[in-house]
């Protein structure tokens, strides 16, 4: 269903003053929700790959700006919010077409990542995660595809959900890879996390009676000793909650092989999607998202077949890991956030390649996961992730929940 037409956006002053380059330079939209709703008196910052009605979607690039129209509608994601009484205050910055995992954008800057001011905030979801992490805004709608909510999350300390693929609809949301595509969200406090997501979701949270847990221990093989001893806590608080978490391998096959089929398939959609634009405008792509669009166009019919079959034994292994009540555990990322500035062959091809080989499990496999700032490595922050089974989301949320509000 066409979300409907929503107020036009206009361009008085939010009263949120933005000291760290987390919203879309410009006049800043402003748009006003229904009063008397669930989120009335909160505030929202809106990622610029989602449609606010009367303002160009910029999707990160400023060459795809000029040669895009003005929305007519709000995304679906903007209006439920809307309706349920939030004001919306701006639209934030996202990397460029969606297609990086830094939050280091060549054409609009890095937005500051408050909670480690030297190292990246993470995106494509940058602008939105570093105006929760500023406090500029109670909660942000951002999009992940491959991680673009989930790492974010994870660098800026916050509490960020990836739902299953097609809970949260998805019109009005620029074109990218549509098989993986879902419309996320952040959030400083547990109680305003979860109302949002009650909103987005549409339901009302049911906490597991008996939640069965999972340990990832192939994912948590990729870390760092340091990284590991950093979890430790946090893991022993998840399963002072909900039980102790029984170790498993997640991928007989290697974390390796499910990453490779998932940056394949993506690229492959993502070219199909925007392909066609990127040769006509010929756009001036900053460095790793350039390299990424010219081996997206290039990509092997052969490859993509096998990497489907991929998809669809993963899909079938994690649907038989996660039954009804049953939650795996796993780092959101493989560390912390990069310094700001890092070369890009290290955080946009060698990192992002280990950071894919934790993302894609729920992206392969379309599932629900929750990125909960339990963790510190040397003064930054350091997501636990925990992935529900499929539509298991209210239940997921509600765990997270009480996880992040139980001292």
């Amino acid at each position: 269903m066409s979300a409907p037409l929503g107020p036009t956006a206009s361009s008085p002053a939010s009263g949120v003053e933005d000291g760290v380059g987390a919203f879309v330079p410009g006049p800043r939209v402003h748009v006003a929700g229904v009063p008397g709703g669930p989120l009335s008196g909160l505030r929202c910052a809106v990622k610029d790959v989602l449609d606010v009605a009367g303002t160009v979607t910029g999707n990160g690039n400023p060459q795809w700006a000029r040669t895009h129209a003005p929305a007519t509608r709000h995304a679906a994601s903007v209006a439920r919010v809307l309706a349920a009484g939030a004001d919306v205050v701006g639209k934030t910055i996202s990397d460029e077409l969606a297609y990086s995992l830094t939050g280091e954008n060549a054409h609009y800057g890095t937005p500051l990542n408050s909670a480690a001011p030297e190292r990246v905030p993470g995106g494509s979801s940058s602008g939105s995660a570093a105006a929760v992490a500023a406090g500029l805004v109670d909660f942000a709608l951002g999009s992940d595809c491959g991680g673009s909510v989930r790492v974010p999350a994870s660098y800026c300390g916050l509490l960020g959900m990836r739902p299953t693929h097609g809970r949260v609809p998805e019109e009005g949301i620029a074109p990218f890879a549509p098989s993986f595509d879902c419309v996320g969200w952040f959030a400083r406090k547990a109680d305003v996390f979860a109302a949002v997501g009650e909103v987005l979701l549409g339901g009302k949270m049911t906490l597991p009676a008996a939640p069965r847990l999972i340990l990832a221990t192939d994912a948590f093989n990729l870390l760092t000793d340091d990284a590991r001893a950093a979890l430790r806590p946090a893991l022993a608080r998840v399963e002072a909650l909900a039980g102790q978490a029984g170790p498993l391998v997640v991928s007989p096959d290697g974390l390796a092989l499910w990453s490779a089929a998932f940056r394949t398939l993506q690229a492959a959609e993502i070219w199909a999607s925007v392909g066609a634009w990127v040769e006509e405008v010929k756009p001036q792509f900053g460095p790793g998202v350039r390299e990424r669009f010219e081996a997206a166009a290039h990509q092997d019919p052969a490859a993509i077949a096998a990497a489907q079959m991929v998809r669809q034994a993963v899909r079938a292994r994690m649907d038989a890991l996660l039954p009804t009540d049953t939650f795996m555990l796993l780092p959101s990322t493989p560390r912390i956030a990069p310094l700001r500035g890092s070369a890009a062959a290290e955080t946009e091809v060698t990192y992002r390649h280990l950071a894919i080989n934790l993302l894609c499990i729920a992206g392969l496999a379309g599932l629900p996961q929750i990125s909960m700032p339990l963790a510190m490595l040397d003064g930054a922050p350091f997501g636990l992730s925990i992935v529900g089974g499929r539509g298991s989301d209210l239940e997921l949320l509600a765990l997270a929940t009480r996880i992040c509000t139980t001292p």
